[in-house]
C-alpha cells in the first residue's frame, strides 16, 4: 500500500488517541507497566473490533500464554500449573491495573524449570539409548498433560531426547552399512554414543541461545499474547524488532525468502517469497516444519519449542552465507536442506507474462505474485501498472484468451486492486471498507476504458490472499472472470495500521517504545459478504496438496469472524452467454481428470501423515515407518510428473532481452516447464476455450453484424 493512502487511515487513529490526552495519563516510571498501558489503551480505542476484557479475556491469555512458554510440556509441572491457576481469572483486573505479578511469577518460574532441565537432559545423555525397546512418543503435546512429578518429567525428557537422536542414529548406520568394511564404518554402539553426542550439542546450543535471551524479551512474549487475543494481525513490536519490521516494508529481505508460523514442533512455512532462496532452489514448500537450524561448519540448533523471532534471529543472517535447514517435509519424510543466504530478488515477484498455444489457438498467461507499488513514487512502479502493459503486449501478440494466475499472491496494494480490477469492466465498484467507527467506503473503478475485453479465467489457492481475494471476489460478483482453484482462499479480509507508541505519550522518558501493528477496517465484497475467513470460493473446485490440510485465516488463532453488510449498487457483467454452464463443464472435466485424482489421492495421504502423530522408538518400527513414508512419497513423485502438452513462449520484447541475459532466459525456461506440467492451467486454457468458441457474446453479435 503506498505510503500516503496508508497515513489516509492513520491520521484519524492518533487523532482520536491525542484526543484523549487529557483524560488518560501515562506516567508510570515502570516501562514494563508504562507499555501495557499503552497497548491495552490503543486496542480499546483503535482496534477494529476490540474486545472486553474479562475473565474470558484472563482466561485466553493465561492458556495461551502458558502454551508458548511451554508448548512442548517439557518444563512446567503439574503443581507449577495449579499455582499459576490462580491468577486463571484475575489477568483482566491485572491489565486494568497495570499488574504485572502474573507474569512476574511464571518467568521467574520458567527460569528455574529451565535450568532444571539442562541438568537434567545432561544427566540423561550420559546413559545409552537402547533403540531395541518397544516404545513410541506421542508428538501432539495438546494430547498431553503436565507432569505430575520431577520422575514423570525426566522420563518425558528421556523420550524426547530418544526421539531427537534416533534419526542421527538411523541415519550413521545406514551410512555405515553403505561403507561395508571401509571408511566410515562403525559398530552400533558406537552410532549410538555419536547420535547422543550430536543431541547433547544440539540442546546445548539452544540453551546457550536461551540464555542469552534478557527479561524483556520475555515480556514482550507476554504483551504479544495479550495483543493476539484481539485478532492475528495485531502484533506489538518492541523497537529492535519495529527496524526489522521497517526494512521488510521496503523491500529489502536479506535471509531464505519465507515467511514462518510457530507451531509446536518447529517452524511451518506458509509463505514463500518469489525471488528468494527458497523459491529459486525448489525443494522447500509451504507446510514444510523446520525442525533444526545450523550454519556452516557449525552444529545445528534444535528450534523445537524456541520463539518463532529467535527461530527467525538463527535462519537469517548475512547475504552469501549459508543456513542448514533441517526441516520435516509435509508428506512426513525429514530432508536436511542448505540454502545460501540472499537479497530477495525484486524482478521475479513483478508481474510476467506468457503466451500459450492450444491447437494453432494463442491466449496469454499473466503470473503476479503479489500487488507491488514503489512506496516512494506510485507512479514509478506499480503492479496495475505493469499488468496493463503486459496485457497490451499479449493483444499485439494476438491472443484470444487470458489467464490471471494469482496462486500464492499475498495481497499487497489496496490501491493497485482498484486500479487493475477497471482493467476488466467499464466502471463501478471493486471492493467495501469498513472502519471500526462502522461507516463503510466504496472503492470504485471510475476509468470507462476497458483493458481487456475478452475471456477471463482467474486461478487462485489456499495461498492467495488479501487484494488477490479482493480481485477475484470482484471478478466473480460481476460474473467477468471464472475463479478456479482451491475450495476457498486464505481468507485474510482486515487491514492493519502501525502506531509508533511515542507518538501518544506526552513526555517519554524510556526511549523507543517500539510500535503496534494495529487491525483497523475490514475488507467487504461488493456483494456485501466479507472475505474475512471464508476467502473467495473457486467457481471450479479443484483439489491440490493442500486440499485437506489447515492453512490460511483459518489455521490462525483468534481471526476476526466473518460476516455481511449491504451490497454495492453494480450489475454483472453481460459478455458471456451460458456462463454456469461453461463452469459446468470446467467441474465435469475436473471430475473425470486422472490427474486431478491422483492429487486428491495425495491431498488425503498427506492428511492422514498429519494425523499420524505417534512415533516408534524402536529402530525396527521406526525404519518401517520412515522406509512406507518415503516409499509413499515417491511414488506421488514419480506419478505427478505430467505433461498438458501446451507451448509457453515468451514475448517478443523479452526474446530480445536473452541475448543479453542468459539468466533471464534460464528463469523464463524453467517457468514454462513448470506451466507445461500444470493441470490447473491446462484447466485455465480449456476454459478460455469454451468462452472463445462456444459462449463469448462479442463473436456472435460480430457475427450477427456480418451477416
Amino acid at each position: 500500500m503506498k505510503r500516503n493512502f496508508l497515513l489516509a487511515f492513520l491520521v484519524p487513529l492518533i487523532a482520536v488517541a491525542s484526543c484523549s490526552f487529557t483524560s488518560k495519563s501515562f506516567e508510570s516510571d515502570d516501562k514494563d507497566k508504562l507499555l501495557l498501558d499503552l497497548i491495552t489503551y490503543v486496542l480499546e480505542k483503535g482496534h477494529y473490533e476490540p474486545k472486553d476484557i474479562n475473565d474470558d479475556f484472563s482466561v485466553s491469555v493465561y492458556e495461551d500464554f502458558i502454551d508458548v512458554l511451554d508448548p512442548t510440556k517439557r518444563y512446567f509441572l503439574e503443581s507449577d500449573i495449579a499455582e499459576f491457576e490462580q491468577y486463571k481469572f484475575q489477568i483482566d483486573d491485572q491489565i486494568k491495573n497495570t499488574d504485572i505479578s502474573f507474569f512476574n511469577l511464571v518467568y521467574q518460574r520458567l527460569m528455574e524449570r529451565m535450568q532444571d532441565a539442562r541438568n537434567m537432559y545432561g544427566e540423561l545423555l550420559d546413559e545409552p539409548f537402547d533403540f531395541t525397546a518397544d516404545e513410541s512418543i506421542e508428538i501432539d503435546y495438546d494430547k498431553q498433560e503436565y507432569a505430575a512429578s520431577e520422575a514423570e518429567m525426566r522420563e518425558r525428557w528421556r523420550k524426547q531426547l530418544k526421539y531427537a537422536a534416533i534419526g542421527t542414529y538411523d541415519s550413521k548406520i545406514s551410512l555405515s552399512a553403505e561403507a561395508g568394511d571401509g571408511e566410515g564404518a562403525i559398530s552400533p554402539e558406537e552410532a549410538e554414543k555419536e547420535a547422543r553426542e550430536s543431541t547433547r550439542q544440539t540442546l546445548d546450543e539452544y540453551f546457550d541461545f536461551v540464555e542469552d535471551l534478557e527479561r524483556k524479551d520475555w515480556f514482550v512474549q507476554y504483551l504479544n499474547t495479550i495483543v493476539d487475543e484481539f485478532d492475528p494481525h495485531t502484533y506489538y513490536f518492541a523497537p529492535e524488532d519495529k527496524e526489522r519490521f521497517d526494512v521488510s516494508m521496503s523491500g529489502k529481505f536479506e535471509g531464505i525468502g519465507a515467511r514462518l508460523q510457530q507451531k509446536p514442533e518447529g517452524a511451518k512455512i506458509v509463505e514463500i517469497i518469489s525471488g528468494g532462496p527458497v523459491w529459486r532452489d525448489q525443494r522447500l514448500e509451504v507446510g514444510d516444519e523446520i525442525l533444526k537450524v545450523g550454519q556452516k561448519d557449525e552444529p545445528p540448533v534444535n528450534i523445537v519449542g524456541m520463539r518463532l523471532d529467535d527461530a527467525i534471529k538463527l535462519i537469517k543472517g548475512p547475504k552469501g552465507t549459508e543456513v542448514v535447514l533441517t526441516v520435516r517435509k509435509v508428506d512426513g519424510t525429514v530432508e536436511e536442506v542448505t540454502l545460501v543466504r540472499d537479497v530477495v530478488e525484486l524482478e521475479e515477484s513483478f508481474a510476467k507474462s506468457s503466451t500459450v498455444i492450444k491447437d494453432n489457438r494463442k491466449y496469454g498467461l499473466i503470473n503476479l505474485p503479489k500487488f507491488y507499488v514503489d512506496f516512494e513514487d506510485y507512479n514509478e512502479r506499480n503492479a496495475a501498472t505493469d499488468v496493463a502493459r503486459e496485457i497490451e503486449r499479449l493483444k499485439e501478440e494476438g491472443v484470444e484468451g487470458l489467464v490471471l494466475d494469482l496462486r500464492d499472491n499475498g495481497g499487497g496494494s489496496l490501491k493497485t486492486v482498484v486500479e487493475m480490477a477497471g482493467l476488466f469492466i467499464k466502471d463501478g465498484p471493486i471492493v467495501q471498507v469498513r472502519s471500526s467507527a462502522r461507516d463503510k467506503e466504496i472503492y470504485e473503478d471510475r476509468d470507462e476504458r476497458i483493458q481487456w475485453d475478452g475471456p477471463l479465467v482467474i486461478l487462485v489457492n489456499e495461498l492467495s490472499a488479501s487484494a488477490s481475494e479482493i480481485l477475484a471476489a470482484a471478478m466473480q460478483d460481476y460474473k467477468r472472470a471464472v475463479v478456479i482453484g482451491s475450495k476457498q482462499t486464505f481468507g485474510k479480509g482486515t487491514v492493519q495500521n502501525v502506531i509508533p507508541l511515542e507518538n501518544i505519550v506526552r513526555s517519554n522518558e524510556h526511549g523507543d517504545l517500539g510500535a503496534i501493528k494495529l487491525t483497523t477496517q475490514k475488507f467487504y465484497r461488493i456483494n456485501g459478504g466479507s472475505t474475512q475467513l471464508e476467502g473467495v470460493k473457486s467457481d471450479v473446485v479443484v483439489p491440490d496438496r493442500y486440499s485437506y490440510i489447515d492453512l490460511g485465516e483459518r489455521d490462525q488463532q483468534n481471526p476476526l469472524k466473518w460476516d455481511k453488510i449491504s451490497p454495492a449498487n453494480y450489475e454483472p457483467w453481460e459478455g458471456y452467454i451460458d456462463y454456469e454452464e461453461t463452469i459446468a463443464r470446467s467441474a465435469a472435466r475436473m471430475a473425470a481428470h486422472p490427474q486431478i485424482a491422483l492429487i486428491e489421492e495425495n491431498a488425503r495421504w498427506l492428511k492422514e501423515q498429519q494425523e499420524e502423530t505417534v512415533v516408534p522408538l524402536s529402530i525396527a518400527d521406526y525404519r518401517k515407518r520412515e522406509e512406507k513414508n518415503k516409499e509413499r512419497s515417491q511414488y506421488f513423485r514419480n506419478n505427478m510428473k505430467y505433461d498438458s502438452k501446451l507451448t509457453f513462449s515468451s514475448l517478443k520484447y523479452e526474446q530480445e532481452l536473452f541475448t543479453q541475459d542468459s539468466v533471464l532466459r534460464e528463469k523464463r525456461d524453467r517457468w514454462h516447464q513448470n506451466l507445461a506440467r500444470d493441470v490447473y492451467v491446462e484447466e485455465a486454457i480449456n476454459v478460455l476455450e469454451d468462452l472463445k468458441l462456444n459462449h463469448f457474446k462479442k463473436d456472435k453479435l460480430a457475427s450477427r453484424l456480418d451477416d
